[in-house]
């Protein structure tokens, strides 16, 4: 087992009588992509800025690359993108990227070149005169630029288009196979589902729950709309684990899984002749919003 690259413990941050992150454990190991979920004022930004060193926790601790949080030589191993990023107006795409290069010592020409072509960049465009969704694109390239071991993003797709958020997805799995450790902050659940390998969610300052994205999905609740060349025989859902639901309108068929799909998929095929499968709804999405409401309790997911 590797070491994490990121580790909290008992992680305590107060400002005043206002305690914004409570009692925060958790480990993000290399290779890994933690999607890290909550409400505004949650508490996910003050924990991202003291792993970054920017504030110091009231109690506990947080450990990055093996060093204190905030530790100066490790910075230039973390990539970080924060969610207000302000940058001169005057400056370049290029001028920026080289102003981080001189900073952590470590200049990829090639590296930027490539990746301002995949996410649509003209780095000779001052960042004044750029839209939200491109001066985003600067901060993901910069965070990107020198092959980081560890990539902190702060809301990192807000203002992409829908071009350039899969291109940055693609980007994020990419790092992780080289063994990097990935953090980001989202509320944009699909984007989670689709990119993240674990899942920590914040509620109150408090982590609420902490699994694998996979882990959570076999726990979400899904309904599936069957279409079938004639109606189909629903006899063949009785029994089938985790099926809780089965409704029939002609030869549509809608059908409830508390688990994994596989067993209702089986058995969807021995009702008759499928021609077409959809999900009716997002219930992953579902899951999260009762885990994120005050009514949710805390989930454990191992």
């Amino acid at each position: 087992m590797h070491d994490p690259i990121v580790h909290t413990h008992g992680l305590t941050k107060r400002f005043g009588s206002t305690t914004a992150v409570q009692d925060l454990s958790l480990s993000l190991y290399p290779g890994r992509i933690l999607g890290f979920l909550g409400p505004n004022g949650a508490g996910k930004t003050t924990t991202i800025r003291i792993l970054m060193g920017m504030l110091r926790p009231t109690s506990g601790r947080a450990t990055v690359l093996g060093k204190p949080a905030g530790d100066v030589a490790t910075r230039r191993r973390i990539g970080y993108l924060p969610g207000d990023l302000r940058v001169d107006p005057r400056l370049t795409g290029t001028d920026l990227f080289a102003w981080f290069a001189r900073l952590r010592g470590q200049h990829e020409p090639d590296l930027v070149a490539a990746l301002c072509d995949r996410l649509g960049l003209d780095p000779s465009r001052r960042f004044g005169a750029l839209s939200k969704g491109n001066r985003q694109k600067v901060g993901i390239i910069q965070a990107l630029s020198h092959r980081p071991e560890l990539l902190i993003l702060d809301e990192p797709t807000t203002g992409l288009d829908p071009i350039a958020q899969r291109e940055f997805l693609v980007l994020l799995r990419e790092t992780a196979a080289r063994g990097a450790a990935v953090l980001f902050s989202s509320h944009v659940l699909p984007e989670v589902e689709h990119a993240a390998t674990d899942v920590a969610i914040i509620r109150g300052g408090r982590l609420v729950t902490y699994a694998a994205v996979a882990d959570l999905l076999d726990r979400a609740r899904r309904r599936i709309e069957l279409r079938y060349a004639s109606p189909p025989a629903t006899a063949a859902f009785d029994g089938v684990p985790g099926v809780v639901d089965v409704t029939v309108d002609g030869a549509t068929l809608i059908v409830t899984i508390d688990g994994p799909v596989g067993p209702a998929l089986r058995a969807a095929t021995d009702a008759g002749m499928v021609q077409r499968v959809m999900p009716v709804d997002d219930d992953l999405e579902n899951l999260f919003m009762t885990i994120y409401s005050d009514r949710g309790d805390r989930i454990e997911v191992h």
